[in-house]
């Protein structure tokens, strides 16, 4: 555990050892987060980024209240959060609209519930969405909104309460590139011009370059369960050019924290670590066997030549890091790639994978499915010793949710069952649910 907790001047919001699980039956619990503490004071925006299942949004559902903790505390401005405090506003992922009110009338809903009279609503709701940029549309639906308007919507809808300090999470992620451009520039600028109503920002986001963007600290999470792994100040100015080698060079360290296999927090190796000891229960991202051909393929040709920098390739794929990372993730479980220092290597595996015709790709990738993915070869071995070669998905699942969420269950057994159909290690009939071998009938 990293205790990032801020020795100048006092914190605004405090997070001590929060511990956050859910149950999964009387005797067993599921860990999200793990002793996590921070510290978030006046004038900054922090980021907070991590894989798909450190329990980042977690964390910020315990701090705005929405959700308590499992153990550890959270204190705003020196009191304990035991609920929704005053002072702290969300932004959602989804825009989380009510369809049948207009645009003010979403934006005053909160100063509604803080019983705040009709005519400060109205002057306060136009007030936000002039400065959110939605000024001649207070009348409009959401439905004639564009995905970009509608979030602008719920940042001003966050903003007319006033809020000290305003989470967000993954607030531009289901936007097209060029609209979460223009939000996300709009609101570091009228951050820098001090026209925010507020003292802090709280993000989280799986964007790297939109962490160094905007943020002033970055906090890695490291996963399974979520913990701070690593503290990174930003010290550019704003605003920033994504193209100065020190921006760069900010963005590649991330992206090596994130792929180090020894955890974000552990000294970078400029060669590849060895491959760390995978599991029964390790979870297996459920990546297509075509998007890791695919990857291998790209990889193999100019100008990559086999090596490729992951924050490069992702720019040239067009594919944000969080969907990039797994599946070199998945490369590098099964031995056709190495990932260390922010770059991922085809191995002589994977070389010889894109070589390969069609059969003996298929019978490449099943030697090494067995020989590096424990799960595969435990239903291969399952399989190979019931005198039926049959056995049910609830038998594999079952024994996995003892040590995972259901979520992350279905998700290794969705990438086994991928990964082994391809290599005609097993079959697996969704109908019945069931895996099975290939019999001469």
């Amino acid at each position: 555990m990293l205790d990032t907790t801020q020795s100048s001047g006092t914190p605004m919001l405090s997070v001590s050892h929060v511990v956050q699980s859910f149950r999964k039956s009387e005797n067993n619990r599921i860990l999200v987060l793990d002793d996590v503490s921070l510290a978030i004071k006046e004038g900054e925006i922090v980021g907070l980024l991590g894989r798909s299942g450190s329990g980042k949004s977690s964390l910020l559902r315990i701090i705005s209240g929405l959700t308590p903790p499992f153990a550890g505390d959270v204190t705003w401005y020196g009191e304990k959060v035991s609920g929704p405090s005053e002072g702290i506003a969300m932004v959602f992922q989804t825009f989380a609209l009510f369809p049948w009110l207009t645009v003010r009338q979403n934006v005053e809903i909160g100063l509604e519930a803080l019983g705040i009279a009709a005519a400060e609503r109205r002057r306060r709701a136009e007030e936000a969405i002039d400065l959110i940029g939605l000024g001649g549309f207070e009348s409009a639906y959401p439905k004639e909104l564009s995905g970009g308007m509608r979030q602008r919507v719920g940042f001003a809808r966050a903003l007319v309460v006033h809020p000290r300090l305003m989470l967000m999470d993954e607030p531009f992620s289901a936007l097209d590139v060029l609209t979460a451009e223009t939000l996300r520039t709009d609101i570091i600028d009228l951050w820098t011009d001090g026209a925010l109503p507020i003292k802090s920002i709280l993000i989280v986001t799986h964007n790297i370059e939109e962490a160094v963007l905007m943020c002033d600290r970055v906090l890695i999470f490291s996963s399974n369960p979520g913990r701070v792994a690593f503290e990174m100040p930003i010290a550019l100015p704003h605003p920033r050019d994504r193209q100065a080698p020190e921006f760069r060079d900010l963005v590649e360290e991330i992206y090596a924290r994130m792929t180090n296999r020894e955890g974000p927090g552990a000294p970078l190796h400029g060669a590849a670590a060895p491959h760390a000891d995978i599991t029964l229960t390790t979870y297996l991202p459920p990546i297509s066997t075509n998007v890791l051909a695919g990857l291998m393929e790209e990889l193999a040709d100019p100008p990559y030549s086999g090596k490729a920098d992951l924050p490069a390739l992702a720019e040239s794929l067009h594919m944000p890091a969080d969907s990039l990372f797994p599946i070199a993730e998945a490369l590098h479980m099964l031995r056709f790639a190495d990932v260390a220092g922010g770059d991922i290597t085809l191995t002589e595996a994977g070389r010889r994978f894109v070589a390969a015709e069609v059969e003996p790709r298929k019978a490449l990738f099943a030697e090494h499915l067995l020989a590096h993915i424990p799960l595969a070869a435990h239903i291969r071995r399952v399989l190979d010793e019931r005198p039926s070669h049959r056995a049910p998905w609830s038998r594999f699942a079952d024994e996995l949710e003892d040590h995972m969420s259901e979520d992350f269950a279905r998700d290794c057994l969705r990438a086994v069952t991928n990964w082994g159909r391809y290599g005609e290690t097993f079959i697996y009939d969704e109908q019945v649910r069931q895996f099975s071998l290939e019999t001469e009938d």
